[in-house]
């Protein structure tokens, strides 16, 4: 192409700060979205319908939080995947309603408000009052929605607070019983059994995330136990024992097997007239128990399997 006058362009680009605010320009954003209804606009400029009488909508349904507690990283992390889906789908042209919920149901509301009236279990609470204490956990569950909703906005994520939904709403309530009969009358519902853990303090199932509420996000150390197995065939003529390291020992009664690696070398050790084998490399860790411990004999596991012991 000629290099002439009429070939050339200048790009003019807005001046960039060498050390932007950040947190200013995210507070001049949220504000143009609020004042503008910026959010409120993507819905009402796109049509529900298409030009062939197809529906426009991409329905998204989210899973609602409990309300009775702050959200931690992991609602806003899932968070932002929950923004970008709906944002791609609101720039391909489609009409997106996202309705915030909240979930208001289940053993967290129970025993967060427990904690409020400062009463435990199903008997106390029958004292309490049924209908007092429901009152109660309506109350309760709902006590940090505007918390909620600071931190979502300020995400920058677009959700429909207004409008929300919850679980407790009667209307959402008959809505999952109509959608359970109508799987019912197709046929998709069938029976069968489950093992599930039991809480009896609240005299009910509890699902995998409830028995780690106590837990969640927290950290701890679980002490460590070294379990040792009476060998039924002694070596060397003196009465053997293996160790056996856990951090589970509920799970000892139903242990069946012992492992070793066919390769690694197992010390023997004797201490008050008994013999321990070890994994040679781990004597160090128990320098409390048998002290320094030098030239011990030593045997490769192939040499351990097949022996029995007692559980």
């Amino acid at each position: 192409m000629p290099d002439n006058d009429q070939n050339k362009k200048t790009n003019v680009y807005p001046e960039a700060a060498p050390n932007p605010n950040f947190p200013k320009m995210e507070e001049e954003i949220l504000a143009f979205w609020e004042t503008d209804d910026i959010f409120q606009k993507t819905i009402d400029n796109r049509p529900a319908y298409n030009n062939d009488g197809s529906s426009n909508e991409f329905v998204f349904y989210d899973g609602p939080p409990f309300a009775n507690g702050l959200p931690h990283y992991g609602h806003l992390v899932t968070g932002y995947v929950k923004d970008i889906i709906p944002r791609y789908q609101t720039m391909r042209g489609r009409k997106v309603e996202r309705r915030f919920g909240w979930d208001t149901h289940g053993l967290p509301a129970e025993l967060q408000t427990e904690k409020e009236l400062g009463i435990s279990g199903r008997m106390e609470i029958l004292d309490y009052g049924m209908d007092k204490f429901n009152d109660a956990c309506r109350k309760s569950v709902f006590q940090f929605t505007e918390e909620w909703q600071t931190y979502v906005n300020r995400q920058g994520r677009w959700v429909d607070f207004a409008n929300d939904y919850k679980t407790l709403d009667i209307t959402y309530m008959e809505s999952v019983m109509w959608a359970f009969k109508e799987l019912w009358d197709k046929g998709l519902i069938y029976e069968g059994y489950r093992v599930v853990p039991y809480s009896w303090a609240v005299e009910s199932p509890l699902s995998n995330f409830e028995t780690r509420l106590d837990n969640s996000y927290r950290m701890r150390q679980d002490p460590a136990v070294t379990v040792s197995f009476k060998l039924n065939e002694p070596l060397d003529g003196k009465e053997t024992y293996i160790l056996a390291w856990t951090t589970t020992p509920w799970t000892l009664p139903s242990n069946l097997a012992l492992a070793v690696h066919p390769d690694l070398d197992y010390a023997l050790v004797e201490k008050d007239g008994k013999q321990y084998v070890i994994a040679e490399q781990r004597l160090g860790a128990y320098s409390r128990e048998f002290g320094e411990v030098e030239n011990a004999k030593t045997v490769k596991g192939t040499a351990l399997a097949g022996l029995t012991y007692e559980p």
